[in-house]
């Protein structure tokens, strides 16, 4: 009789790593949102990816290994074909009695198991690793981005240079060779945009300069040059992005918006694409889209256990308004999804209204705005209240009108969800007043305000205790002595995976303003913000330059990093 394999959670719950009760959350959340039960755990920030694949290898009594500490053979990666590597994530390390052993991050993928041993005409032995270390570790030993992607700059530069003289239209020369992709422009635009995803870029710009066009990544929030292309080259490869998005090639003097769409390592990821007329040519940028980045659980946003209970309670009322606020770029949409996603049943009827729908949920009901032939938020929403929804998304509350209808389907039995731009959870009530909201049904209809920022997190890989913490940041963020007493800060060294900058991902801060009775009166007497912010610290708001210390003592992020993003009053010093 064969063996019973034990559960997942069973294993994690007997190493002591889990209890039963974080795992019963985990499978509603798996329920929930379709994922496996390993998934869930680390999407809710329970366990890390490497013990889910240290338990995944004990239930199905495979070696587990650890790549950042075994080193693959280079004459074993050349007993599979490379696309097979990267597309499947799977790494050869030999041959042995016949059978090609290799490592694989999903040991339940019996298709491509299948496969495999028909591409390859094999048997397979399987070890297990865990998918962001294979990922890695390809693209370290595999991919020779960086370089090939300068030896593509140069190969165009000298194609152009022999193939034409000052009297050619460049742009002719551009659209004769974008129909051969082995044209060195495809060859150069598409290694731009395969090495922006694998160093998890959210975006790429490419700006026209004086005498150069330069090419920077976005990655955790922050802009890096990555390099110059000559200016002789600007043409065809604006013309080349402007060809894959969609876009008109013959306009250059109104901005254009498009899309790509493009497989990398089996996973299709849209690229929503921007071109601004500019004085030394059209800038382009390139907004990267990855579906797994909004589809994280609400404990994985970076909830303090105090917050993270009050942030359910909030969503799981039957009406009311709940407002995210935050500059761009803050994680507001991420935020909602997830709260979306909490909320999304068979019971519950839900729709959107957003400009533009960056990301599609089964389930919900996601309708885009065009202003371009009169669908407005304003009439989105009206047209919502006649579809009996329970819970309402909207996108950003931008005017008056459409504060005023999001208000009247709160106070008539709707829970709405929505965005301002403010710096802090309390300017959100002087900010709807200021639209001409009334006061009295700012105070009735608004449940609660929470305003976030992301902080980059220090790389695990290369963090380090700091011994001697910056002065002016300990004063920036009112460390006193008895802070650091018992409790140490660290900073990253930087490191190969993280690319020297010593900071892998990012996490939320919050600050999180329920609405109380004196609140509510508050708004109501139109009282200044600072008044109000005093009375939602008295009734146990945490700042979120306070929620940005107790990330920092508990290791995740820098004091440098809090003191970039978060709001310091009264305190006056230059940061370097």
């Amino acid at each position: 009789m064969a063996r019973k394999r034990k559960k997942l959670g069973d294993i994690l719950v007997s190493w002591g790593v889990l209890n039963d009760k974080q795992i019963q959350d985990a499978v509603a959340h798996s329920e929930s949102t379709h994922h496996r039960l390993g998934e869930a755990l680390v999407e809710m920030g329970l366990v890390d990816e490497e013990q889910v694949t240290k338990a995944m290898a004990t239930q199905f009594d495979l070696e587990y290994v650890d790549l950042d500490h075994h080193v693959v053979d280079r004459s074993a990666l050349e007993l599979m074909p490379d696309d097979l590597m990267r597309r499947y994530l799977i790494l050869p390390i030999g041959k042995e009695n016949g059978r090609l052993k290799i490592i694989i991050h999903d040991p339940l993928d019996l298709d491509t198991m299948d496969l495999l041993r028909f591409r390859l005409n094999t048997e397979l032995e399987c070890a297990l690793a865990s998918k962001s270390k294979i990922k890695r570790y390809i693209d370290t030993f595999l991919d020779k981005v960086h370089s090939s992607l300068d030896a593509t700059v140069d190969e165009l530069h000298k194609s152009i240079d022999s193939s034409i003289d000052a009297s050619i239209d460049l742009e002719s020369l551009a659209e004769s060779k974008l129909e051969d992709d082995s044209a060195p422009v495809i060859k150069l635009i598409n290694k731009i945009i395969g090495e922006a995803v694998k160093l998890r870029a959210s975006d790429v710009h490419v700006e026209p300069m004086t005498d150069r066009v330069r090419v920077r990544y976005r990655i955790d929030g922050v802009c890096a040059e990555r390099d110059n292309i000559p200016k002789q080259l600007q043409p065809v490869v604006l013309t080349r992005l402007k060809i894959m998005s969609g876009m008109d090639i013959a306009e250059r003097r109104v901005p254009q918006d498009g899309r790509i769409k493009q497989n990398f390592g089996g996973s299709d990821i849209d690229f929503r694409v921007s071109a601004l007329p500019g004085y030394h040519g059209e800038s382009v940028v390139l907004r990267i889209l990855r579906p797994e980045s909004v589809r994280v659980g609400i404990q994985a946003l970076g909830f303090a256990d105090d917050d993270y209970k009050r942030f359910l309670r909030i969503i799981k009322r039957p009406n009311g308004i709940f407002l995210v606020t935050g500059p761009t770029g803050s994680g507001k949409t991420t935020t909602l999804y997830a709260a979306l996603q909490e909320l999304n049943r068979p019971d519950k009827k839900i729709i959107t209204a957003e400009d533009p729908v960056e990301y599609n949920f089964s389930g919900m009901n996601q309708c885009q705005v065009r202003t371009d032939i009169g669908l407005t938020f304003s009439v989105i929403l009206r047209s919502m209240l006649r579809q009996a929804p329970n819970i309402i998304l909207v996108g950003e509350i931008r005017d008056l009108e459409v504060a005023e209808i999001a208000i009247q389907a709160a106070l008539t039995g709707h829970l709405v969800f929505s965005t301002l731009h403010t710096n802090d959870a309390p300017s959100a009530i002087t900010r709807l007043i200021d639209m001409g909201v009334k006061p009295f049904l700012v105070a009735s209809a608004i449940q609660a305000i929470m305003a976030q920022r992301l902080v980059r997190k220090i790389c695990q890989d290369c963090r380090q205790e700091q011994l001697e913490p910056e002065t002016k940041y300990l004063k920036l963020l009112n460390f006193t002595q008895e802070n650091l007493a018992e409790k140490s800060v660290y900073h990253g060294a930087g490191c190969s995976r993280c690319h020297q900058t010593g900071y892998h991902g990012r996490i939320g801060i919050f600050e999180m303003m329920l609405m109380n009775t004196e609140i509510r009166e508050m708004a109501f007497r139109r009282e200044p913000t600072n008044k109000i912010r005093a009375a939602a610290v008295a009734s146990g708001m945490r700042r979120l330059i306070e929620d940005g210390k107790l990330k920092i003592l508990e290791g995740i992020t820098t004091l440098a990093e809090v003191a970039r993003v978060a709001q310091a009053e009264d305190i006056e010093i230059t940061l370097e």
